[in-house]
């Protein structure tokens, strides 16, 4: 990737040195029990990004993620930046057989996935669609998975001890990378289309996010909008980087818990779709819950409902409302 017409000439793993250098023991995300530092995110991406290369992927390689929003893969994005592979994120609500559709369509290497995900078992779904990929390795997140099937085990969990070497790659050192991400989405035949993101665009959109919303070090930021989708991704893990705010993934949508993490986790920001809006404003539990440390809303496109982007100022304290997508 170069810089010439391209938007700013950074790279995600130049983007992530700056970042654990000015926010090192700053928070860079909270998922459960697991904590880390933007000082101990990088590390953790470079023990992902080395064992990416010594399980054979090479600069260029695709690398699909399919997974739900989690601490992992924010890790896996970033591991897989380090090692200079290429993006490719698969929605999760894909079954098996649209799933190996991109994945043969893509020529990706390498899957990250997970086995309980909603009672979900993505390597189940892939086995079960018949389609013969070009995957040389994977890696699932599930202790089940690890004994039954031995996969990838040089690709640890998060916080597993046991890591290949932390040294930096001569691609990390190079910080040169043609492409970040192959997105495949619907197109009018309802087969997905691939749309290739170079470094340079993707950070520009992260970083317009940022100087829209002023996200900073001091906000803690509930990511519902998913990191399969650009807006997580984009608006989501790479604008925290930008930012040096706290990320903390949620899963799935639930308009219960989220006022409830809000409240307790002191949330100030909260992007998602129009019908998210319109969920938490016709809750019936809403006015019990004390949300006051919101700050920004980002409501969706201008075509949102009125009923969504009219009432949240007035009905909530958030103090800055965005009518804008990722």
């Amino acid at each position: 990737m170069s810089g010439t017409g391209d938007g700013p000439s950074l790279t995600i793993p130049a983007l992530l040195q700056t970042a654990a250098r000015r926010f090192g023991p700053g928070r860079a995300v909270e998922d459960g029990e697991t904590r880390l530092t933007y000082a101990e995110l990088l590390e953790e991406a470079r023990t992902f990004g080395a064992a990416l290369v010594e399980s054979g992927i090479e600069r260029g390689d695709r690398v699909a993620i399919w997974a739900c929003n989690r601490v992992e893969w924010i890790v896996a994005v970033l591991g897989l930046s380090l090692a200079g592979a290429v993006l490719v994120p698969v929605n999760t609500r894909f079954k098996g057989r649209e799933a190996a559709d991109i994945l043969l369509r893509s020529g990706a290497r390498a899957l990250v996935t997970v086995t309980d995900f909603l009672q979900t078992d993505y390597v189940a779904m892939l086995r079960a669609s018949s389609t013969e990929l070009p995957i040389s390795r994977r890696s699932s997140w599930s202790a089940e998975a690890f004994r039954r099937d031995g996969v990838m085990g040089r690709i640890p969990r998060t916080g597993d001890r046991r890591r290949p070497s932390r040294g930096r790659s001569s691609r990390e050192r190079s910080g040169k990378r043609r492409s970040l991400r192959h997105s495949l989405h619907l197109g009018d035949d309802g087969l997905p289309k691939g749309v290739v993101m170079s470094h340079g665009r993707t950070l520009r959109v992260a970083t317009d996010w940022v100087e829209m919303t002023g996200l900073g070090v001091d906000d803690r930021y509930l990511m519902v909008n998913p990191y399969f989708h650009m807006f997580g991704l984009k608006a989501g893990i790479l604008a925290c980087v930008v930012s040096g705010a706290t990320m903390i993934p949620e899963a799935v949508f639930d308009v219960d818990r989220a006022l409830r993490r809000v409240e307790e986790e002191k949330v100030t920001v909260l992007p998602g779709s129009p019908t998210l809006y319109q969920a938490i404003l016709d809750h019936p539990g809403r006015g019990g819950r004390d949300l006051s440390s919101l700050r920004v809303a980002v409501t969706g496109p201008p075509t949102s409902p009125s009923s969504s982007s009219g009432a949240w100022p007035t009905n909530c304290p958030s103090r800055r409302s965005s009518p804008a997508t990722g």
